[in-house]
């Protein structure tokens, strides 16, 4: 079968070969170079051994070499496995066992750590971004070896309340689905649309909403190396951007750069934001410059975006989600599965084209999630009379630091590890900068102290992960009646962290 995004990339190379479609930084690829690329990046990986559904990772920042990386996976008919650069050794190891990797494509930066996950057990092959550079002249190169639409194209991992990983399973048919019922709804989102992407390839939005919408629609992908606030303001004018997605820090940093009250963005058709709650005066900030920024609700199980407001009710109901989307539907409801009355608070389900077919090899974590057709999200939310749905709170633990997942209980395993540490809940303590930020609750047995928390944290997780504030107790946690950890009772008790702690700085 060829309905698939390299297909979609093959089609516009032909047609419009010499059209941009990425630009990074200061370089940039046209349709036809990207696809000979990646081509001859695929032709590699299969020569080296690489099979169709073998997994094969790629690890590195925003970059052409990562994009014709990850096209290159997909077009040998492997599995596509973005991980985080940020991540650390032990992190990565973990990573690379769980999705099965055969092989693994990595920036200079990181070989390091890559080559200690490998110590660690991870038995992958390891090909350098080099390789993949000096591949980038040659002979044109249409390789690509076609997956049925059903079949798995990439593994989207993300933390949930149990601290264990899960690879969202993503195929050529949920993508294709999720770029077609996009296109219906956004007006930004048409053949040729211009994106500006100020995010990590490796996440959802990037990889799904920037690099796959983009070139499933022939349109041209900015990528940005980096957040800098006035660099990106002036990529809005100097590519005529007409979609911009991301998180509340990413429009609150543009909106607060020089050029943002001179910079024109009546171009900008679609602004959507999630990941944390949008304060009013951010809204008013980009509405008066005519951008109405719009609330999205989703997760990476439903492609990253389940419902988003209305352009139209963006400004009467500014902290709506909407009311699902064409195809994709929503419902909130109670404990034993009954629908909630408008007001009412339950849990958010979802179901649509975008709805991942499980998890990679966890056929338990697959059936608590996918129940009777729907995607028990594990978040609270109320919908009004109308149906626009509103989100409440979150009925997993999790922590989202500028729009990044972090596990509570991923830091607690690390931090219950260290000698004299009796009991740790990580709870979420607010932050001016990132919306959420990790707070870890230590009862201690003997002598322990802060430093000795925050490096082991250091080694054995990524920098967002490391607590900003630790508090060290002698007396036991408060626990429930099943003799649980209450982090109702303990985030009650300490709502007030950030003023009666320091805050732990990075190094």
């Amino acid at each position: 079968m060829t309905t698939s995004a390299a297909s979609a990339l093959n089609w516009w190379a032909r047609t419009k070969g010499d059209q941009t479609a990425i630009v990074c930084g200061p370089d940039q690829l046209d349709y036809r170079t990207l696809r000979n690329w990646s081509g001859r990046v695929a032709r590699r990986l299969a020569e080296d051994g690489v099979r169709p559904s073998d997994r094969v990772a790629v690890l590195g920042g925003n970059s052409l070499d990562w994009v014709a990386s990850a096209y290159g996976v997909i077009k040998a008919g492997g599995v596509l496995v973005p991980l985080n650069p940020r991540l650390v050794a032990v992190e990565l190891h973990k990573f690379l066992v769980e999705s099965g990797a055969s092989a693994v494509l990595v920036e200079a930066p990181h070989r390091a750590a890559v080559d200690r996950a490998v110590e660690l057990g991870a038995d992958v092959r390891v090909v350098d971004f080099d390789v993949v550079a000096g591949l980038r002249e040659g002979e044109d190169d249409e390789f690509r070896i076609d997956r049925e639409p059903d079949e798995p194209v990439a593994i989207l991992f993300t933390s949930g309340s149990t601290g264990l990983s899960k690879g969202v399973v993503c195929t050529n048919r949920t993508l294709l689905d999720i770029v077609f019922e996009a296109s219906l709804v956004e007006e930004g989102l048409r053949p040729g649309a211009r994106s500006l992407l100020l995010l990590p390839l490796c996440f959802t939005p990037g990889l799904v909403w920037g690099l796959i919408m983009t070139t499933v629609l022939g349109g041209t992908l900015v990528v940005e190396p980096d957040l800098n606030a006035s660099r990106a303001v002036r990529r809005l004018d100097e590519f005529d951007i007409q979609v911009l997605f991301g998180v509340p820090l990413i429009y609150d940093v543009m909106a607060k750069a020089p050029e943002f009250a001179t910079a024109d963005l009546s171009h900008l058709k679609t602004a959507v934001v999630g990941g944390a709650a949008v304060p009013l005066p951010l809204l008013k900030a980009w509405g008066d410059k005519g951008v109405k920024l719009r609330q999205i609700y989703g997760m990476t199980e439903v492609g990253g975006i389940a419902t988003a407001t209305w352009p139209s009710e963006a400004e009467q109901h500014p902290d709506s989600c909407g009311s699902g989307s064409v195809f994709t539907d929503l419902l909130v409801v109670r404990e034993d599965g009954t629908e909630c009355d408008p007001g009412e608070a339950g849990q958010i389900l979802m179901r649509g084209p975008g709805m991942t077919i499980g998890y990679w090899e966890d056929q338990e974590s697959t059936e608590q999630a996918l129940r009777g057709g729907w995607l028990h999200s594990g978040d609270l939310g109320v919908r009004d009379e109308a149906g626009r749905l509103r989100f409440v709170d979150r009925l997993k633990d999790l922590i989202i630091s500028g729009g990044i997942n972090i596990s509570p209980v991923e830091i607690e395993a690390v931090i219950a590890r260290i000698p004299n540490v009796a009991e740790v809940a990580v709870i979420a303590a607010p932050d001016e900068r990132f919306g959420e930020t990790p707070a870890a609750i230590v009862s201690r047995s003997g002598p322990l102290d802060t430093d000795q928390i925050i490096q082991q944290c250091r080694d054995e997780l990524a920098d967002y992960k490391v607590p900003r504030y630790v508090v060290l107790r002698e007396d036991p946690l408060p626990r429930l009646p099943s003799g649980k950890l209450s982090k109702r009772d303990i985030r009650a008790e300490y709502a007030d962290v950030t003023a009666r702690f320091q805050k732990i700085t990075s190094p």
